[in-house]
């Protein structure tokens, strides 16, 4: 199967490819001008599509990064620190991200989320049980830095399963100040 390099294209092309793009799924603005400069004939006409779509109203970092973060807090139940760097990761200008994520999870208590995050994603397992292995306390709290959650909380909602709860000191000097 040979991979064909798409065809350049000019303004409305552009934007009906735009338009496509945006019918399968948000983008933010920086992750939609490059996928329109990777197929621009002219890069003055990425500019003036991107124009026309925020006229429109189709396309707005804020209410993208608000539907996201929203989403990605009731839907998957995740943490703060994730969904910011989920944002970063789509384009969003890192303070716009940090503003929306703030907002977003201001009411949330992020203890309670880490335990339904961990009765989710274990429900097979006596989590008792199962996080008195050292091996499965560590992983336990690597899955809950990766979903964004804080080491602190983490490791204060795990203590409470944990028997030997001093094995999880050694994760809070681990951790970095400011680390993602």
């Amino acid at each position: 199967m040979s991979m064909r390099k798409p065809k350049p294209k000019d303004e409305p092309a552009l934007l009906d490819y735009a338009a496509r793009l945006l019918g399968m799924r948000g983008h933010s603005l920086g992750e939609l001008r490059e996928k329109l400069r990777s197929r621009a004939e002219r890069l003055g006409d990425v500019d003036v599509v991107i124009a026309k779509l925020k006229e429109l109203g189709y396309l707005d970092d804020r209410k993208f990064a608000e539907n996201y973060a929203a989403t990605r807090l009731a839907n998957e139940g995740l943490g703060k620190m994730r969904v910011l760097r989920d944002l970063r990761q789509r384009r969003v200008a890192p303070a716009l991200a940090e503003k929306v994520v703030t907002d977003a999870y201001r009411a949330t208590d992020e203890p309670a989320l880490i335990e339904a995050w961990l009765a989710r994603k274990y429900r097979a397992k006596n989590l008792p049980e199962w996080l008195g292995e050292e091996k499965n306390l560590a992983s336990a709290f690597r899955r809950l830095r990766t979903a964004g959650f804080s080491a602190s909380n983490s490791i204060n909602v795990l203590k409470r399963y944990a028997k030997q709860a001093e094995s999880l000191e050694y994760f809070e000097a681990s951790e970095e100040p400011g680390e993602l």
